[in-house]
């Protein structure tokens, strides 16, 4: 991904103007998660910083995870399927099952997963006009909540967790604080 751009929230070709601004919000956090596992290895995507903590590479694949349950939620009015969550389900409750079973991938591998994740928001965002953000459902606690507000907190997640793997970077490298 290229870093030309990203500053700029505005228009982009194939999206309605307020999706726009969304992807561009979007793909500006991508790109900072992407350089941030930069470099990384093995050992340094499965580091553990201790017995409770996540790793990097499982936060990363929480990351898609997420993206994908949304995707689901909100282009499709689903929950993921069995297969889905066969697939996602240990990135999306991350915790034990995932520090087992999200191990031993090199970074390519989460790479590509964000990629083919984004692949699909993109082409299913690019095919929704602005009118579709508006779109209101139940959704936390009874309250409703507008497609806006859930691919808001789609990139929240994301940036949150970029927060934790900066720290676990410095910890798993040996780069201290």
């Amino acid at each position: 991904m290229s870093s030309s751009g990203l500053l700029l929230i505005g228009d982009i070709p194939g999206f309605s103007p307020q999706i726009a601004r969304l992807v561009s919000m979007m793909n500006y956090a991508r790109y900072t998660t992407v350089s941030d596992v930069g470099g990384l290895g093995m050992e340094q995507l499965d580091y553990l910083n201790d017995p409770q903590s996540n790793s990097i590479g499982a936060l990363l694949l929480h990351i898609a995870a997420v993206e994908v349950w949304y995707s689901a939620a909100t282009f499709a009015g689903r929950d993921l399927d069995a297969e889905e969550l066969r697939e996602w389900g240990a990135a999306l409750d991350l915790g034990e099952r995932a520090r087992r079973e999200i191990r031993g991938n090199g970074l390519d591998y989460y790479l590509d997963r964000l990629r083919q994740v984004r692949a699909g928001t993109l082409a299913e965002l690019g095919r929704r006009e602005d009118k579709w953000l508006e779109e209101q459902t139940p959704f936390w606690e009874g309250q409703h909540a507008n497609n806006y507000f859930k691919w808001f907190h789609v990139l929240e997640d994301e940036l949150s967790h970029r927060g934790q793997i900066r720290w676990l970077r410095k910890r798993a490298t040996g780069q201290g604080e």
